[in-house]
């Protein structure tokens, strides 16, 4: 396509956006606000499980998957939050949103409480090597990291220093290392459940293995509708939305996390009550698909 008309696409692609965002904001009082968050984890496919459940024709999908109202845009108050959702007299009740640094940045769970305590949380957990690793290689893509995966790991507690504290103490603040450079850090799933579970009753949160979604996803998928009172459907094709592939992560390096990730691991499954990856010993893939 010549270049002058794929400008002139992309401008009435950005003018209908603009159009949309200043009739939901014109409009925002009149809109509904979640009942459910997707809430992470990042790379762990949330953008497949959330298109499905947004494919469900009882859910109203929202303007975009990803709002960050709760972690960067919280100081805009909700009545901005509710301009991204379905009217309330569009006859649909049930939508929601799915922002995967929810689960990691540490003051969300306690402004999701204040702002809609009832609703629903699942959180969608993938072994931390293949998630650290998954997460990194992301990043290259985007351009954002330039050191190898065993210097970024190094550099990580350097980083992220003192970024927690400031996040608590400024709503404003935007950390791009805690965002973007946490891969071991997010895959402290146990720490992070336990902050959502501090702020809300264990029975508005699902916890979802990525690895039995990507082997039996409609069963996954079943289970999602049923925490969420909607009725059995299933759509006519349940694939990964946003697959990614690399090289295979070096043994010794692989080894080395998964040592890490040992007493966290096993502090996540006395929290959940059940096995959740396999130990050090098993071979586990390197390459897969996940979701931002």
């Amino acid at each position: 396509m010549p270049r002058k008309a794929l400008t002139i696409r992309r401008g009435a692609r950005q003018a209908r956006k603009r159009a949309r965002r200043a009739y939901g904001l014109a409009t925002k009082r009149a809109r509904i606000l979640p009942s459910f968050l997707v809430i992470g984890a990042q790379r762990a496919g949330t953008t497949s499980l959330f298109y499905y459940l947004c494919s469900h024709p009882d859910v109203a999908r929202p303007v975009t998957k990803e709002i960050h109202f709760f972690d960067d845009n919280y100081w805009r108050e909700a009545d901005w939050y509710r301009s991204f959702f379905a009217l309330a007299l569009g006859g649909k009740r049930v939508t929601g949103e799915a922002t995967p640094y929810y689960l990691f940045h540490p003051a969300v769970p306690g402004r999701v409480a204040a702002t809609i305590p009832d609703v629903k949380l699942v959180a969608l957990l993938r072994n931390p090597v293949d998630r650290a690793y998954s997460h990194y290689h992301k990043m290259k893509r985007m351009g954002i990291e330039r050191l190898s995966f065993k210097k970024a790991l190094a550099a990580e507690e350097r980083r992220l220093a003192g970024e927690e504290e400031r996040l608590l103490a400024d709503p404003r603040h935007r950390s791009r290392h805690h965002r973007r450079h946490a891969y071991v850090g997010r895959g402290l799933y146990a720490d992070q459940l336990e902050r959502w579970l501090a702020a809300f009753p264990q029975d508005q949160l699902l916890v979802l293995l990525s690895e039995d979604f990507f082997a039996r996803p409609a069963e996954v998928y079943g289970e999602a509708l049923d925490f969420l009172d909607l009725r059995p459907w299933e759509p006519e094709l349940l694939e990964d939305r946003n697959p990614a592939s690399y090289r295979p992560l070096p043994p010794a390096m692989r080894a080395a996390l998964e040592e890490r990730f040992a007493e966290p691991n096993a502090r996540l499954a006395r929290l959940l009550g059940r096995d959740v990856w396999a130990p050090p010993e098993t071979p586990q893939s390197s390459s897969a698909s996940s979701s931002a």
